[in-house]
């Protein structure tokens, strides 16, 4: 990967658009950055990050916002444009971060722009770029894939940020683990760990899991055992014992057993206490017998008795059945004579009802009499048919004509309302118009009102961010000043230390000599006169107190910047939405559009009603007008008809005052002579009957005494009172058929031999038989609840062992799985025994990487050192290390003394050199690890100020020696050395309005 150009406009301290010729600064394959402090040389390599991967790196990471140049004008848009060559295709990177911009046209305030990207590829036949694509997904997987390095791998790789390779020199295993485990992805071989490690801990579930089961099958057979088991102890075990299951089928094949003894003893028992019960039932059986036998002989002697008291009773029952017998011979004739008088009587009665009402004239009339006068009546009533008609048409014709009155009186009153709500239309019709060009108009203010009304509000919330954000940015202000004055004097502290240091640094040389040894400056064996440490010596542990205090001091100021270039941006944006005014006059000026809108809008909705009202009224015009109309033609037609009504009226009156005479109507008369024609002829039915009746109650009288002698009754009455009815015969029968059949069965039942038998022997008692019974029963109940018991018990028993027995086999496999999956689990953990040196299964994969990265900086290293220093890869634990896992060590081996030390003892300069070093080598080892991307342009971030001009020299020539691989290395650094010793140079500047680039070939 090569990179060619590098175009910023309004980015980072960069307010004007600026261009970085790499091409240029590349061809003497070895350049400079370099600036004051602030001006902007790691916004650069920000830049390069950010176009190729849409972000900045590690901790400078955040929101595209905080991109933007504080200097470059609200019109100009943040965006960084790069150019460079990967996998032989030449391609250009726009981006651009999200940002705040100017409305366009005449509007005011400001709107958030989106984030976009562009990728091109440049086509040498066609001489142009070719649009490749704008999503920032698709852009991003084709520059890593391209690239062969995600974000963290190409800033470690491409940039070499110093200062976290001499953290790295200085981790322990842990944090080292975490650096190499980003670059290399050694997620999968964790991800393995994580797998076992599940699997373990879902073996041992299983397992507990199953043991628990096999204990609680313990306990439910020691609640079904009871008794059975409580001479033997239970398993003793718990949950993960390998002999669990074992001693749980031992001690529950006992129990068992014992059960089942004890179900045998119960079974004999209850055939001892059913022999028992049987001859306690058999006595009380015969106790019972005897005591029926001898109340059945007691009561037998008792009927016999009152049977003997009743015999006079049977005798008249006997005869009042004969006189009953004889009566029923009589009961025909008895029957005739009734019905006859019942009809004489009910014929008189009529008769003397009819004569009541008859004129005096025919109160004797005869029924042949009567008869005629009915039918000169009836001959009359036909006659009065056609009158009837008549009259009934007069009725119609009356009602008709009030029929038409009430419907002339109904549009009269239609005519006139109608006139009345017609003469006010027009200015009904004007309230309806005036009410719907009101709410036009109010509608069209509410438009008006609410375009305004949400500007007023941005202005009001711009104005409220506004004076918040100018308190922030006063503070953080103040807070910058205070931590750009800390890290200065930290910084003189520092500078200050490290000349003093630098000036005694031969009595700390001297302090390390000893006799025989040889110094490791000059090689002598001897030291006649060594170095003494003046007063106010500065030891190496005070300079690296004070640079680190340096550090802190100046991190605080960069946060500080930040965060205060961040306010003054957002105060910026704020100021430009809202404006000079207050908070309180667009707090007033939106509050004021609020209720005129809400005035106005409240107007405008009664537009909708308006027209309805309108529509309704129209509606109603119409309809009057048709019922005016209407009701006109009704009045001609009903003239007419009411005239063609009376002529027809007075013709019938003529011939109905002739019909009715003296009756009130033709219906009345009617009515009357039709009521005298039905009286008379009732009157003469009424008197046929009667004379009938009366000849058939003196003929029954005959039969009826002739019957009562044949029968021997002196009068009939005497056979009347000797009848009875069907029920009376019944009951009579009864009574001496239950008295024989008494007898018949006292007279059996005193032939019986055994109940006179049992009454000649002594008194029963079934009372003491049952109490033995009772007894008996209730011991051969207990006797076979105890069997029934114990016959349970041993099915549980029996039921939970095959139980048992299946958890134990289901478990025996689980059990196996779980030893296996925990010994590979413990094993890549580096928990097992197994593993003497506990290296977890990614700490043994990134120790292979790292001991490639050792090899790979040794190379630079050793030149950089004049051959003093190697790294070296341990998997050793070092001292005091507890339980920490080995794996990943990392030691220098001094050739001047020939001992092995951790990096966490180099000096300053050396620390450096060995960081570097150990970069360009992590460099070589992920560019192979990426597919063997080539990294044609490398970045190294600051740390030569640390460097003495011989290491200074040894540096400069092992990256001068990149460009063999035809490489070209930008160093980064304001030490003013590096100015003389590398000719090409890109100088950040800066200015009042934004840094600008100058580039020095």
């Amino acid at each position: 990967m090569r990179l060619h150009s590098l175009l910023l406009t309004a980015f980072g301290p960069f307010g004007a658009t600026q261009k970085v010729d790499f091409d240029a600064l590349s061809s003497g394959g070895l350049f400079l950055l370099h600036g004051p402090t602030g001006a902007g040389k790691t916004s650069v390599l920000d830049a390069v990050c950010f176009a190729l991967y849409g972000s900045v790196p590690g901790a400078r990471e955040g929101r595209g916002l905080t991109l933007r140049s504080d200097h470059a004008p609200p019109g100009v848009l943040t965006e960084v444009v790069l150019e460079l060559t990967v996998g032989g295709r030449r391609l250009a990177v726009t981006r651009r971060p999200a940002q705040l911009r100017p409305k366009k046209g005449r509007r005011t305030g400001f709107v958030t722009e989106k984030a976009q990207s562009w990728l091109s590829e440049y086509d040498a036949q066609t001489g142009q770029w070719q649009a490749l694509s704008r999503s920032h997904q698709e852009i991003g997987e084709e520059i890593t894939q391209l690239v062969g390095m995600n974000r963290e791998q190409f800033c470690q790789v491409v940039l070499l940020p110093q200062g976290d390779f001499a953290r790295f020199l200085r981790a322990d295993a842990e944090a080292r683990g975490k650096l190499l485990g980003k670059l290399f992805d050694t997620r999968r071989f964790a991800a393995v760990e994580e797998r076992l490690a599940d699997l373990r801990r879902t073996a041992e579930q299983q397992v507990k899991a199953g043991d628990d089961r096999l204990l609680a099958l313990a306990e439910r057979t020691a609640e079904a055992a009871g008794p059975a088991a409580a001479d033997w102890p239970r398993p003793e075990e718990r949950p993960g014992d390998p002999g669990l299951a074992a001693s749980v089928l031992t001690w529950a094949a006992v129990a068992r057993s014992g059960a089942v003894e004890r179900r045998d003893i119960a079974a004999w028992a209850v055939a001892a206490a059913e022999s028992r019960q049987a001859a306690a039932r058999r006595a009380l059986e015969e106790q019972r017998e005897l005591l029926r036998l001898q109340e059945r002989y007691a009561d037998t002697r008792r009927r016999a008795d009152a049977l003997d008291s009743r015999r006079e009773e049977y005798e008249r029952w006997c005869a009042r059945q004969k006189q009953a017998r004889a009566a029923d011979r009589v009961a025909p004739a008895l029957a005739v004579r009734d019905a006859a008088d019942r009809e004489h009587r009910a014929a008189a009665r009529a008769y003397e009802d009819s004569r009541a009402q008859l004129p005096p004239a025919l109160m004797d009339a005869g029924a042949d009499q009567l008869a005629e006068r009915e039918r000169r009546i009836r001959q009359e009533l036909g006659g009065l048919d056609a009158a009837r008609r008549a009259e009934r048409r007069s009725a119609d014709i009356a009602a008709e004509r009030a029929a038409l009155d009430r419907e002339a009186r109904a549009d009269d009153e239609l005519r006139q309302d109608a006139d009345d709500w017609l003469a006010e239309w027009d200015s009904v019709r004007q309230r309806h118009q005036e009410r719907i060009e009101a709410a036009q108009e109010a509608a069209t203010r509410a438009g008006h009102l609410e375009s305004q009304l949400e500007p007023a509000r941005a202005r009001l919330d711009a104005a409220r961010r506004r004076d918040g954000l100018a308190e922030q940015a006063d503070l953080a202000a103040q807070e910058l000043q205070a931590a750009g004055t800390a890290a200065g004097d930290a910084r003189e502290r520092w500078l200050d230390l490290r000349e003093r240091r630098l000036s005694g640094i031969a009595a700390e040389l001297a302090a390390q000599l000893a006799d025989g040894e040889a110094c490791k400056v000059c090689g002598a064996t001897e030291h006649p006169a060594p170095a003494r440490a003046g007063a106010g010596h500065v030891d190496r542990t005070a300079e690296q107190e004070a640079e680190a205090e340096y550090g802190r001091a100046d991190e605080s100021r960069a946060r500080a910047e930040s965060d205060l270039s961040r306010l003054r941006e957002n105060l910026a944006a704020a100021q430009a939405a809202a404006g000079d005014a207050s908070v309180a006059e667009l707090a007033a000026h939106a509050q004021e559009l609020q209720r005129d809108y809400a005035t106005a809008h409240a107007r405008a909705g009664d537009m909708h009603a308006a027209r309805e009202a309108l529509d309704r009224a129209e509606g109603e015009y119409t309809r009057r007008l048709e019922d005016r109309e209407q009701a006109a033609r009704r009045s001609a037609a009903r003239t007419s008809h009411r005239e063609a009504l009376d002529r027809e009226l007075a013709a019938l009156a003529q011939e109905l005052t002739r019909v009715r005479g003296e009756a009130g109507s033709v219906e009345e008369r009617f009515g009357l002579l039709r009521h005298r024609a039905e009286l008379l002829a009732g009157a003469a039915e009424t008197v046929r009957a009667y004379e009938a009746t009366a000849q058939r109650l003196k003929e029954a009288d005959g039969v009826l005494a002739d019957a009562a002698f044949k029968a021997g009754f002196v009068t009939p009455q005497d056979a009347a009172d000797a009848l009875l009815d069907d029920v009376g015969h019944r009951d009579l029968q009864h009574r001496i058929d239950a008295w024989q059949s008494e007898r018949a069965a006292v007279a059996e039942r005193l032939r019986e031999s055994d109940a006179a038998e049992a009454a000649a022997r002594p008194a029963a008692d079934p009372q003491e038989a049952r109490v033995a019974l009772d007894a008996a029963e209730r011991a051969q109940r207990d006797a076979t609840s105890a069997y029934d018991s114990a016959r349970e018990r041993c099915a549980a028993l029996t039921r939970l062992a095959r139980q048992a027995e299946a958890e134990a086999h289901r478990l025996g496999p689980l059990r196996e799985e779980y030893e296996r999956v925990a010994r590979l689990a413990g094993l890549t953990a580096g928990t097992s025994a197994d593993n003497e040196r506990r290296m977890r299964l990614e700490s043994y994969v990134l120790a292979a990487r790292l001991e490639q990265v050792a090899a790979a900086a040794t190379a630079r290293l050793h030149r950089m050192s004049d051959g003093r220093y190697t790294l070296v890869h341990s998997d050793e634990r070092t001292a005091g290390s507890g339980t920490r896992r080995a794996g990943l060590g990392l030691h220098v081996v001094d050739s001047w003394t020939g001992r092995e030390r951790d990096t966490s003892t180099l000096s300053g300069g050396e620390t450096f050199f060995a960081s570097l070093a150990l970069a360009l080598g992590l460099a070589d080892v992920v560019t192979d690890e990426a597919g063997g991307v080539r990294l044609d342009t490398l970045f190294i971030d600051e740390g030569f100020g640390s460097l003495d001009e011989a290491t200074l020299d040894e540096v400069i020539d092992v990256l001068d020696a990149l460009r063999e691989r035809n490489r070209s290395v930008g160093i980064v650094s304001h030490v003013a050395d590096l100015r003389q010793r590398i000719g090409t140079r890109l100088e950040i500047v800066k200015e009042r309005n934004g840094s600008a680039v100058r580039h020095h070939l």
